[in-house]
């Protein structure tokens, strides 16, 4: 599944450097969390979909290990704390 070009150019304009900063880890962080808000709201409906509950998963894996990289290494854990609250109510 991927984004929506426009959807895309928003969450790097928001969270990027500059408007072709697809590789910051906020922004990836950005795009796995919508990702993962989409997944979730499709198996709300499709409770059997094993396919995307697999997929969410991985997804959530891989948020997983990019939160960690922010918080070890970088040690910028005020950043890491105002991705949590972002991830938590839902506007990253």
């Amino acid at each position: 599944m991927s984004l929506p070009l426009k959807k895309k150019k928003e969450i790097i304009k928001k969270y990027g450097k500059s408007e072709t900063d697809t590789g910051n880890c906020i922004v990836q962080i950005s795009f796995f969390t919508f990702k993962i808000n989409k997944i979730s709201n499709h198996l709300q409906k499709n409770k059997k979909d094993f396919n995307s509950e697999r997929s969410l998963r991985i997804l959530v894996s891989k948020r997983k290990k990019l939160l960690k990289y922010l918080y070890f290494k970088k040690n910028n854990i005020k950043l890491f704390k105002t991705i949590l609250k972002r991830i938590k109510t839902g506007t990253v």
